[in-house]
């Protein structure tokens, strides 16, 4: 029998995991990165940029923006700074020129994450990739170099938390 959100058996979880996204504006994605957050059990979800929750958003959540605690702030790198004052562990999702595999790192239990994610065209900013303590990818191997930012974001959380239990 096909089990439904109503009779699964998962143990609900919080990870000390913040996800903050660098200009994701796509209404579509934002509502899965939603959808994500919660089924991810991570602590918070911070968009950043001109962002307003409307219909598309919602259709695409699921009624999770009712669950996940989230914010709105204008600049990710004021997002960024403040959790990094608060001994955030910043990891930056990009794929850069030094950047490491995700299945090859070693998240740490000890202190919280800012997971940073990036703008659907552009990526994370370089501004936050200085800062961020870790630069990770996830390695591909077909032709295409970058994945939608909700693939990417499924597959660290996934890493991610996976290291965490």
């Amino acid at each position: 029998m096909q089990l439904t959100h109503y009779n699964t058996k998962f143990t609900k979880r919080q990870f000390p995991i913040t996800l903050v996204c660098d200009n994701v504006k796509n209404a579509p994605n934002l509502g899965s990165l939603f959808r994500i957050a919660d089924a991810f059990g991570i602590e918070k979800l911070i968009l950043c940029g001109a962002i307003s929750l409307g219909r598309k958003i919602t259709k695409t959540s699921r009624a999770t923006e009712k669950v996940v605690n989230y914010e709105i702030q204008d600049t990710a790198l004021n997002a960024i700074l403040d959790l990094k004052s608060k001994a955030y562990q910043i990891i930056a999702l990009e794929i850069t020129d030094t950047s490491l595999p995700i299945h090859s790192f070693k998240f740490s239990t000890e202190k919280p994450m800012a997971l940073i994610i990036g703008d659907e065209n552009f990526g994370v900013a370089e501004s936050i990739l200085k800062i961020s303590d870790a630069i990770l990818h996830i390695d591909m191997f077909g032709q295409n170099s970058s994945m939608n930012v909700v693939q990417a974001t499924n597959i660290a959380l996934y890493e991610i938390t996976k290291q965490l239990l």
